[in-house]
């Protein structure tokens, strides 16, 4: 399975600046470019593992953002890594039990902003998805007049 997604912001450059003059600058993203790729057979018994690559580029005015991550799969555990232009490494871990989403990631700067003063990032995460019953269709009936 291949996924790709386009986002445009910013397209009419609002001006949100309270310096007369100043608008903000469009901002193009290429979101998540990547597949989902299958290793080994399914059975009923083991959830077949996946690596799963994956691309985001963004641009806004000269500044350019490509990130690079590869996320390997196995049954409801999830890990990855990411690399982010000149900037970061990203290291991330997640669990998904169909109900309950949780994950874990650190970024590691190796740009000149981790002069001692950054030593990373954490982020934790957790999401809930909650399964709302499918409405059933119901069609409305014509009522004839009857003579």
């Amino acid at each position: 399975m291949y996924s790709f997604g386009v986002a445009a912001h910013h397209l009419n450059m609002p001006n949100e600046s309270m310096i007369v003059g100043k608008r903000v600058h469009y901002r193009f993203v290429i979101q998540r470019a990547g597949a989902d790729i299958k290793l080994g057979a399914k059975s009923k018994y083991s959830n077949a593992a996946s690596l799963m690559p994956n691309v985001i580029y963004q641009y806004q005015r000269g500044f350019q953002e490509l990130n690079i991550g590869l996320y390997v799969k196995y049954s409801i555990f999830t890990a990855g890594v990411w690399y982010r232009t000149s900037d970061a490494f990203i290291t991330t871990i997640g669990i998904n039990t169909g109900m309950f989403r949780i994950g874990y990631s650190y970024d590691v700067t190796v740009s000149k902003l981790n002069n001692g003063v950054s030593g990373g990032s954490h982020e934790v995460s957790l999401g809930l998805n909650l399964n709302c019953k499918k409405k059933i269709p119901q069609f409305r009936t014509i009522s004839c007049p009857s003579f």
